[in-house]
């Protein structure tokens, strides 16, 4: 098994009072097996329930190894994103959801990816099987064509939040998205950057506790926004499109 020197996990949380606790005892049972050092960070997005206290405690339980990291208002999926982004310390920097729909052992296929001979700058993982309801996979049908047909982007599964990346990869990338188009746009700017993005499949669970908030009208809406806003800016001057937006690292 590949085994990674030193790995950054973090993952987003909204309202994920129900699943935090379990995410973070099931990251530092299993990424002792992953990586010889790592941090957990935890990226409370403005939660209105007890997100942001069982974060603070978990990480005053385990000093060192779980962060956390407040907005104090809901700010957006693509900002919690950036957020674990800027956090992150280590070489290598891998991310899920907080919904616990991913396992954190299933990073173990990403990593051995990434150790592989081509060396691939970042390892995005695709729901083998999607445990979502039917309307979420016919958004990400469409999604997924639409990327495909306006930005040449053909990852088969954009949104899928299981992913592994070179720290070094990510230098100098830009993402201005705040909400469900960041991972398409930092998808979009790594190729366009001439970084190597590779895929794997990964088993994809039901979420078994709290409220998915992907399909909310105003998050297609925004990511709607986002997308024509970068796809028009890059018909007009591509390369000054490509370098908008916020660093991903800090």
């Amino acid at each position: 098994m590949a085994q990674l020197p030193a790995l950054s996990y973090f993952f987003p949380a909204h309202n994920e009072e129900a699943n935090l606790e379990g995410l973070v005892r099931e990251a530092l049972t299993t990424l002792p097996t992953l990586a010889e050092a790592f941090e957990i960070i935890v990226v409370d997005d403005g939660s209105r329930d007890a997100t942001g206290r069982l974060a603070d405690e978990l990480a005053a339980a385990n000093p060192g190894v779980v962060r956390a990291v407040h907005h104090e208002i809901n700010q957006g999926y693509g900002a919690a994103l950036r957020s674990g982004f800027r956090a992150a310390r280590h070489d290598h920097v891998a991310y899920t959801d907080g919904d616990r729909q991913f396992r954190v052992a299933d990073l173990e296929r990403l990593i051995e990816r990434l150790a592989a001979e081509d060396r691939p700058d970042a390892v995005v993982g695709y729901r083998i099987r999607r445990a979502d309801p039917l309307v979420r996979t016919v958004y990400a049908r469409l999604y997924r064509l639409a990327n495909r047909i306006f930005f040449g982007l053909r990852i088969r599964d954009v949104d899928c939040a299981c992913k592994l990346f070179r720290r070094a990869a990510l230098d100098g990338i830009a993402v201005e998205s705040g909400g469900a188009f960041f991972s398409a746009e930092l998808l979009i700017k790594l190729e366009a950057a001439g970084r190597a993005v590779v895929e794997v499949g990964v088993p994809h669970y039901p979420r078994t506790a709290g409220s998915p908030t992907g399909a909310k009208p105003s998050v297609v809406l925004r990511a709607v926004r986002d997308f024509w806003r970068l796809r028009l800016r890059m018909w007009a001057n591509r390369a000054v499109a490509l370098r908008r937006g916020e660093r991903i690292l800090a």
